[in-house]
C-alpha cells in the first residue's frame, strides 16, 4: 500500500564549511521531526563523515535518512549523490577524497566540525570541501550509478554551482535520475522556466543550512517504505510509486 513521505533530499550538517554550527546530528534529527519530514538525505559538499551520526541520532525514531553527498564537479557543478547504504557511501567517499586537493581556511570559509549524535566534536574535516573535485560531471554520474546510487543535479535554477549556470543545458548523454529545483523557485514555476526539461522528474528540497530552513522546501512522494529503492521507481513512476508535484 503506497503512502505520502515528505522529503527532503538535500540537507547540510556543520561539517560543511557554509553550514550554521548549530546543524549537528541530533539538531537536524529533531528539527527534521518537528517539522513534520518522514525521510531527508544529509549531502555536505564533498563529505560523508557526520552522515554515520545522523543515522544512530534518527535510530529509534520514525525519521529515515537517506546517506548522500552534494560533490562539486570538475565544472564546479553540484550534484547531489544519494546512496542505499553508509558501507556504499564510505566506498563513494574514498574516490571522492582521491579527486579533492587543497586545505581548508577556517577563516576564509569556516570551520569543518565532526560532530556525534550526542553533541560531541569528534573532530575537525581540514579538506578544502568547499572546492570542486577533479571528476567531471559525466564520470560522476557514472560511479554513482556504478554505486547503484542516484544522482540529483542540485538547483538547476540558482545562477551559480548549477549544472545549467555551468554549462548552459542539461547534457543529454549525462543520465541523472533527477532534477533539483531550489525553494525560492518551486516545481511547479521550474515546469514552466524550463519546458524543455519535461521529460526529467523534478524535486526539490530545502539544501538547509540552518535548522530554520529544514522544511522550507519538501518533496511528497509516494511510497510502500521509505527506501532508496523506492525513492527510484517514483522517480520513473514504477508500481505505481510516483513524485507529487502539486504544492
Amino acid at each position: 500500500m503506497l503512502k505520502p513521505f515528505r522529503c527532503s533530499l538535500h540537507v547540510h550538517t556543520c561539517l560543511s564549511p557554509c553550514g550554521d554550527l548549530d546543524m549537528h546530528p541530533k539538531a537536524i534529527v529533531q528539527e527534521a521531526l518537528s517539522r513534520g519530514l518522514d525521510i531527508i538525505a544529509i549531502s555536505d559538499h564533498n563529505s560523508s563523515e557526520n552522515v554515520p551520526y545522523v543515522l544512530k541520532a534518527a535510530k529509534d525514531t520514525p525519521l529515515t535518512v537517506i546517506p548522500g553527498m552534494e560533490v562539486t564537479t570538475r565544472e564546479e557543478a553540484h550534484v547531489v549523490a544519494l546512496f542505499g547504504d553508509m558501507q556504499t557511501l564510505s566506498l563513494f567517499q574514498e574516490y571522492v577524497y582521491a579527486h579533492l586537493s587543497g586545505l581548508n581556511d577556517e577563516k576564509a570559509f569556516g570551520i569543518q566540525a565532526v560532530v556525534n549524535e550526542f553533541e560531541e566534536v569528534e573532530g575537525f574535516n581540514e579538506r578544502l570541501l568547499i572546492g570542486a573535485t577533479g571528476i567531471s560531471l559525466e564520470d560522476l554520474v557514472d560511479h554513482v550509478h556504478g554505486y547503484h546510487g542516484l544522482a540529483v543535479a542540485a538547483h538547476i535554477d540558482r545562477p551559480s554551482f548549477s549544472v545549467i549556470s555551468q554549462l548552459g543545458f542539461v547534457p543529454d548523454h549525462v543520465p541523472f535520475d533527477a532534477l533539483e529545483i531550489s525553494a525560492r523557485l518551486g516545481i511547479s514555476k521550474g515546469r514552466e522556466k524550463f519546458p524543455e526539461l519535461r521529460e526529467y522528474p523534478f524535486i526539490t528540497s530545502s539544501d538547509a543550512h540552518y535548522l530554520k530552513d529544514m522544511a522550507q522546501a519538501t518533496t511528497l512522494m509516494f511510497l510502500e517504505n521509505p527506501t532508496l529503492d523506492e525513492i527510484r521507481m517514483a522517480l520513473r513512476q514504477e508500481q505505481g510509486r510516483f513524485v507529487s508535484e502539486e504544492a
